[in-house]
């Protein structure tokens, strides 16, 4: 069920946006993988199996894109991921990348908890589970033609509230995806926007460790 055609990486090292120049430069990355879409072109109504079997692909893709960041775990900050339906396929299987692309990068940055009880659970996103991730991972999804750009949001993984990271990046696979494809992408980020200056939670005051502040 999972064919891969091609993986699309892409990183920015930001130093400045018209001011002045940062001491360290905010790096953001992306990675997409195109993949056939199974589905396409008609309606089925169990999709749930292609969750699973999507686990691997977005472990491979987590520790990809922090390989092509180039820094350590503990410099990423920011996480969002994605997805890109082709014409011939429907909004959901977008949804399909949650559980996979997302546990993928928060196990990568050390959370502790379940994805399975997450899998199966009614309402309950496990924030608070001991380890690091806490937070949810933002999501946005579309159906689109070859080429189509994505923005692909971005915040802290710890605290969905630290105002100075929220952020995002655009996300655009040359040929892809076609009507029946998907692309799957994932994001990271080392930080706050370069000149970022309104205000709000900062992460080192993150304290109830609950996801959200």
């Amino acid at each position: 069920m999972i064919e891969i055609r091609k993986v699309f990486t892409q990183v920015e090292q930001i130093h400045h946006e018209f001011g002045p120049r940062a001491a360290t430069p905010l790096v953001r990355g992306a990675i997409g993988v195109v993949l056939a879409n199974p589905f396409a072109g008609r309606y089925e109504p169990d999709i749930l199996p292609m969750m699973k079997l999507l686990d691997p692909v977005g472990v491979d893709m987590a520790h990809r894109l922090r390989a092509a960041m180039d820094v350590p775990v503990e410099r990423i900050a920011t996480y969002g991921k994605g997805a890109i339906v082709g014409a011939a396929g429907e909004l959901e299987h977008g949804a399909l990348w949650h559980v996979p692309g997302g546990y993928a990068m928060r196990e990568l940055l050390g959370w502790k908890g379940d994805r399975e009880a997450y899998r199966n659970a009614k309402g309950d996103d496990k924030s608070g589970q001991p380890g690091n991730a806490l937070a949810i991972v933002p999501s946005t999804k579309k159906v689109g033609p070859p080429g189509a750009a994505l923005d692909v949001p971005l915040t802290n993984i710890n605290a969905s509230y630290v105002r100075g990271q929220f952020d995002a990046i655009e996300v655009r696979v040359p040929g892809a995806p076609a009507a029946d494809e998907i692309v799957y992408i994932l994001a990271m980020s080392t930080g706050y926007r370069v000149h970022e200056r309104v205000g709000g939670l900062r992460a080192e005051d993150i304290a109830q460790w609950n996801g959200l502040r």
